[in-house]
């Protein structure tokens, strides 16, 4: 086995990689790891300035991203936008679900439409997504899915009954996928993110006024053995392993990026 061969098979040449709500943050990270892996690079967003901030995003980047404005949860709209992608860049040979919303709310102050708009953004969409993508990967004789699950795929926390009632299932509905589809050389698999340091965690990770470290970060620290928070980066390169022929026989897998807080305790109290 030589070292061509192995680049070979991490190599992302001649795909199309769609990947949802990759406008920024982790999503982006994914796409620019699977870019610099020669994939050609197709994202979308609810709202054509997000596609557009995208699109600059990537063009900074070099990289030359095609947008789209599609709402996931809309199964018309999404049928149409990979029928578009199909046509004017290529079928698709790698999706990734990431487009994902969290409301922090106690469970009994939760509204049932709450709760629901989170499943639909964070369940029904990467069925409906994933479902319009499988039948040209069938045509094609391979397919990667990546789902992007969560630490709240295995583990509960306050506030969050809904994201993490909508990770489990999006666990399940990733080991579903690979049993229903996996015959036809199509792999299904999620990635679990740890606690990742992007603007949207930044004040929580803000220096207190004596100089001490947020509560919640303390807590995250001490929950991981790594002893950090993640960076969007180290989500990429597990991304491009999972969209590339070296993954070919792994299947329902969850890939947890965590630092290892899934396997740790955590510390005794002093």
């Amino acid at each position: 086995m030589n070292m061509d061969y192995l680049t070979d098979k991490f190599s992302l040449d001649g795909k199309v990689a769609l990947i949802t709500g990759a406008s920024y943050g982790i999503g982006f990270a994914m796409a620019k790891g699977m870019a610099a892996a020669g994939a050609t690079i197709v994202f979308n967003d609810i709202k054509q300035e997000l596609v557009d901030k995208g699109i600059a995003s990537y063009k900074e980047e070099g990289i030359d991203a095609h947008g789209y404005v599609c709402d996931v949860t809309n199964e018309a709209a999404v049928n149409e936008m990979v029928a578009r992608i199909e046509s004017e860049v290529g079928v698709i040979d790698i999706l990734v679900n990431n487009a994902g919303i969290i409301k922090r709310i106690p469970m009994c102050d939760m509204t049932a439409e709450q709760f629901r708009q989170v499943i639909d953004v964070d369940l029904n969409a990467p069925f409906i997504v994933s479902k319009a993508v499988i039948p040209s990967m069938i045509k094609k004789g391979h397919g990667k899915i990546i789902n992007i699950c969560s630490m709240m795929s295995e583990l509960g926390r306050e506030t969050v009954s809904a994201y993490a009632a909508a990770k489990g299932g999006l666990k399940m509905l990733t080991r579903n996928i690979a049993s229903e589809y996996g015959e036809f050389n199509i792999q299904c698999n999620g990635i679990g993110p740890g606690y990742i340091a992007t603007p949207q965690t930044a004040p929580l990770r803000e220096t207190q006024p004596d100089g001490s470290r947020h509560p919640f970060d303390q807590f995250i620290i001490s929950k991981t053995p790594a002893g950090r928070w993640g960076e969007a980066e180290d989500l990429a390169a597990p991304a491009v392993f999972l969209a590339s022929d070296a993954s070919d026989f792994i299947n329902g897998h969850v890939l947890y990026v965590d630092g290892g807080i899934l396997a740790y305790i955590g510390k005794q109290p002093q």
